[in-house]
């Protein structure tokens, strides 16, 4: 429980390190360059959905739901280790053209838990990635809005993973 605790606390951290724009990772501000997609035009808050991969080994989604900006917010419950899951979610990223920088990740060493935070451009279109867990679990939350927010906030809530 203590742990849990812990590995909570620490993605709430990343959530607000990402609302600044500071970095504690190792790999802080690393693009990983998938294609230019500076010509992609801003998506509709209907149209986003479609720009979001969902995560392979998912068991639960949830939404999207309206957030503000004219964003969507949508949850995923993966089955799978959170550092795998999360790596393999950077990869599905980039390969629908995302350019996705890592804002923080965590493995969580040979207890099983970890996650990461990454936040990532397509064309106008900004989107947060932050997920986490523990064991074989995974919560995933997805924001992506038609251009970046003033505070991209991609925070938790309604009793949601």
């Amino acid at each position: 429980m203590r742990h849990q605790v812990r590995v909570c606390a620490g993605l709430v951290a990343a959530i607000s390190l990402t609302t600044t724009g500071c970095s504690s990772s190792h790999d802080s501000g690393a693009k990983e360059a998938a294609g230019s997609s500076a010509s992609t035009p801003s998506a509709s808050p209907v149209q986003l959905q479609a720009l979001v991969p969902v995560p392979a080994g998912s068991s639960h989604t949830d939404g999207p739901d309206a957030i503000s900006g004219n964003g969507i917010h949508l949850r995923f419950v993966v089955k799978g280790a959170p550092a795998d899951v999360m790596n393999a979610y950077k990869a599905a990223l980039t390969d629908k053209q995302w350019d996705v920088t890592t804002i923080v990740s965590s493995s969580g060493g040979p207890s099983g838990g970890g996650g990461a935070t990454y936040t990532g451009t397509k064309g106008n279109n900004y989107g947060v990635f932050d997920g986490g867990g523990w064991g074989e679990t995974t919560y995933l939350n997805v924001c992506t809005w038609p251009t970046k927010p003033a505070e991209p906030n991609c925070s938790r809530g309604n009793g949601k993973p």
